[in-house]
């Protein structure tokens, strides 16, 4: 059974920086892709960061150049480094993992920046 553990949320002034963990067991995720969602009240859970096992990562247009994914395979976790945290990235934030067809999610994170 596939499980993912996150870490790292909290609470943090805008210009801040926090970094997100995710733990995944269970699975296969080596040729897994990995990635962090977020969503606050009243809207649909959005894309932050995707990373696969090869190729870029792919990011939101509104953290480019602030945030920053990355996995390590032989831990399978995944991290996100957020810079410059601003009010507007107020979420609960989401770690996915897609491997075979699947969708896994895990509990959620809460980040909260205050300005």
């Amino acid at each position: 059974q596939v499980q993912l553990v996150e870490s790292g949320g909290g609470l943090v002034q805008a210009g801040g920086s926090l970094r997100l963990s995710c733990a995944a067991s269970g699975g296969i995720f080596r040729i897994a892709t990995m990635g962090w969602y977020r969503q606050v009240p009243g809207k649909q859970r959005e894309l932050v960061a995707t990373i696969r096992t090869i190729g870029a990562p792919n990011y939101a247009d509104d953290v480019k150049g602030r945030f920053t994914i990355s996995r390590d395979n032989a831990k399978n976790t995944v991290y996100l480094q957020m810079n410059s945290l601003k009010p507007e990235d107020t979420a609960v934030y989401y770690c996915n993992v897609r491997t075979l067809g699947l969708d896994y999610w895990g509990q959620g994170t809460q980040v909260t920046v205050s300005s």
